[in-house]
């Protein structure tokens, strides 16, 4: 299905007349598994920016996206004051984009029209990959530590109590590309109960982590595997009352979203977007209002290479492949 999702973006990229094609193709060069248009000659697993000046994006409008793991309307005011610091550290004007879907998201930024983005922990990959995404930073509490777990969650009276329960029943799971919300669930079913989808249980799609839980919380879904620093704000938005629903399973700590850059801007431009990141004043701002319902409170540096290591190998366990067509 991921492949699927795939083909469907670089078809759409195509569409849009940005080709992934031959007439992009870097020379010959280490790339890893980075589509054929980047290189890689660090090592650090992400695109390198060009070293040729014509073909550096400085673009008069910056574009961002955040991950649409709830509704879009809730975080465009949410960003709005970090866009204006944005705007005065770059000169730009910047504008929000309120992407549906990951897929849309990932091709976005594929196609040159998205700049700047957080992606959510399990699209990380396929935008660093396919996209030519930079992830530079992630949010964290005051204490610098970061993260969420990754939570199957059903509701009072359900009649499950644990995850062999869910054996003949149907788990909703929330996108292809989630890590939370399909990935990792995915793949700890397997290794740990030696339970498959389709096989032991149905498997239905939300589309996004609140509807998952919402969806839980009103008994539409048995069960659903969910993010639960989503789940925390919620709570705390009065969204679902904390005794709609129940863990039956709780993970170890992953990544959450990672934000950065499209490979090709101008290595001053990245600098300045990076700076903005840094020196945001969180203190009273609306983005301390929303995440701080789940502990975050700071941007802290991070590398792909290192802090998305883990979410490698759970795709690697699943089969996930990062061609992009």
């Amino acid at each position: 299905m991921v492949t699927t999702l795939l083909r469907g973006v670089a078809l759409a990229a195509v569409v849009l007349g940005f080709s992934g094609g031959a007439a992009f193709a870097q020379a010959d060069c280490p790339r890893g598994q980075l589509d054929k248009r980047f290189c890689d000659r660090n090592g650090d697993l992400i695109a390198d920016t060009p070293t040729d000046a014509s073909k550096q994006a400085d673009p008069s409008t910056l574009v961002f996206a955040y991950t649409p793991v709830e509704d879009p309307a809730v975080y465009k005011e949410v960003w709005s004051e970090f866009l204006q610091h944005l705007e005065a550290k770059t000169g730009k004007k910047v504008q929000f984009f309120p992407v549906q879907s990951n897929a849309a998201q990932i091709e976005a930024m594929r196609s040159g029209r998205l700049h700047i983005a957080g992606f959510n922990t399990g699209s990380n990959p396929l935008a660093v990959n396919c996209a030519g995404f930079r992830s530079f930073t992630i949010m964290a509490r005051k204490d610098n530590s970061f993260g969420y777990e990754m939570e199957i969650i059903t509701y009072p009276g359900s009649g499950i109590e644990k995850l062999q329960d869910i054996k003949g029943k149907t788990l909703a799971f929330t996108s292809p590309t989630s890590n939370s919300g399909f990935k990792a669930p995915s793949a700890i079913l397997k290794a740990e109960f030696d339970m498959l989808k389709d096989r032991d249980f149905k498997a239905t799609f939300s589309g996004k982590h609140d509807n998952s839980i919402l969806g839980v919380a009103n008994k539409d879904y048995i069960a659903a595997s969910i993010a639960n620093s989503v789940k925390a704000r919620m709570i705390s938005r009065n969204v679902i009352k904390d005794d709609q629903v129940k863990t039956i399973y709780k993970s170890q700590t992953f990544p959450t979203t990672g934000f950065g850059v499209v490979y090709n801007l101008k290595p001053e431009l990245q600098k300045k977007i990076q700076d903005a990141f840094f020196s945001f004043n969180w203190a009273g701002s609306n983005l301390e209002k929303e995440f701080s319902k789940s502990g975050e409170g700071k941007f802290i540096p991070i590398t792909y290479k290192e802090h998305w290591a883990v979410i490698r190998t759970i795709d690697k366990a699943n089969n996930v492949s990062y061609k992009c067509q």
